[in-house]
């Protein structure tokens, strides 16, 4: 390979520098190959439920059952996180995740065949997920420097969305060749990971001002959004893009114009495969120093993606914008996460990543929503077009934030937030 080559593909390849971090390092392999696991219990709690019921009623009530645990404790977890030390958080929280995937496997070697039983497990592990997620985001700017947390933040989303490829994949070798006991095993032996990651991070105290957690903590943790419009606008963007132009809901009526139900699968796995190839040629990522307007961009490219693979007639075109629709929603995600943890001081963190995580699990779940009335109403092909071209027109009014325009990463600074 020559040197301009070379040179090329090295300031275009996935920043891997955060990984000279130790404790980060350990953080990002624990969460890669847990997450793996977690993407194939996310497979066979559906499955069983729907053996055991035969009833698809019972299988949307996995995700309704989880909804609410994941907002209460995603905004609780969030202001426990600012008020005590977040190792000791994230440890509790792997424990109540490790805890719900032993009981989904206890259950499942016991043969009892209790929906009752699943879906409570189900709901403490939503509950745990959310306290070590909105953690382990605040715990990211403590183990990094300030200037390879976007760096940071690409590898863990990139590496999400290897386990939400392979994690299903893994799930259906396994659960046709063994059992759903063995799939539960594999979840288990794979988050202790996870947990060993936690456990070697040193003691990280609160710093600042330290509000007790509760309530009133998470109400402040709100009036800091309100009053930013920079997060306030990273927010709001992130919940048009979900709201407008998230099309899963329609994948399965919309494969049977693509070449019938063998093709859901494609457009279900065209999002990740998009964005694992942008993760993995995302080296000027963290160059970028407008992160509003680059959010704002990457928001548009999602929104013009998807209205055009709603107009595709072929399986290869479609997938192929759904992909760049992935990619552009991975470096989205990749801005917001990174604005969040540079512009709010530490003692926010953690309730910024609860909220984080509140509005990255309910956008997409509202999204379902609104494409499914919107189908029913106008037809398909008009609510998926639609609202990627709503995406993409109303995303642009955020622009006329001066504060969130004019946002420079290189500029914040911890002591002067107040734009």
């Amino acid at each position: 390979m020559s040197t301009p080559v070379r040179t090329g593909w090295r300031r275009h390849a996935i920043d891997l520098s955060p990984l000279q971090h130790p404790d980060y390092r350990r953080l990002w392999a624990g969460n890669a190959i847990s997450f793996v696991g977690f993407q194939v219990t996310a497979v066979a709690v559906p499955v069983q439920v729907y053996d055991i019921t035969g009833s698809s009623f019972w299988v949307g009530m996995i995700g309704a059952v989880g909804l609410v645990p994941l907002i209460v404790f995603g905004l609780w977890g969030g202001a426990v996180a600012d008020a005590v030390d977040r190792r000791r958080v994230l440890l509790i929280g792997s424990v109540g995740l490790w805890a719900s995937t032993l009981g989904l496997l206890a259950h499942s070697l016991a043969g009892v065949d209790s929906v009752a039983i699943m879906l409570s497990l189900v709901a403490v592990q939503s509950a745990a997920f959310a306290v070590v997620s909105s953690t382990r985001g605040s715990v990211i700017p403590r183990v990094v420097p300030p200037e390879q947390i976007a760096a940071a933040n690409t590898l863990g989303f990139t590496t999400s969305n290897v386990g939400m490829l392979s994690g299903p994949l893994l799930a259906a070798v396994i659960i046709s060749k063994w059992s759903l006991s063995t799939a539960y095993s594999v979840d288990a032996v794979l988050y202790f990971a996870a947990f060993y990651a936690a456990i070697r991070l040193p003691h990280l105290p609160p710093i600042g001002e330290i509000s007790a957690p509760g309530l009133r903590s998470v109400i402040d943790g709100l009036a800091f959004i309100a009053t930013r419009p920079v997060v306030l606008m990273s927010f709001a963007v992130d919940i048009v893009a979900m709201v407008f132009a998230m099309p899963r809901a329609l994948f399965p009526a919309r494969a049977e114009h693509l070449g019938g139900e063998a093709t859901v699968g494609w457009l279900f796995a065209s999002l990740a495969i998009g964005a694992v190839v942008a993760g993995a040629t995302s080296g000027w990522v963290g160059r970028v120093k407008r992160q509003g307007v680059a959010l704002v961009v990457a928001i548009v490219i999602w929104g013009l993606a998807v209205a055009g693979a709603g107009l595709a007639d072929q399986l290869w075109l479609a997938v192929f914008l759904l992909a760049i629709g992935g990619a552009a929603d991975l470096v989205s995600a990749v801005y917001r996460q990174t604005i969040l943890q540079t512009y709010a001081p530490d003692e926010m963190r953690g309730r910024m990543q609860g909220v984080f995580i509140v509005v990255v699990a309910g956008g997409p779940r509202l999204g379902d929503v609104r494409a499914g009335a919107t189908a029913a109403a106008v037809g398909v092909q008009a609510s998926w077009v639609g609202g990627g071209l709503a995406c993409a027109a109303v995303v642009l009014l955020a622009l006329a934030v001066p504060a969130f325009r004019q946002y420079n990463a290189s500029a914040v600074t911890n002591t002067d937030k107040s734009a």
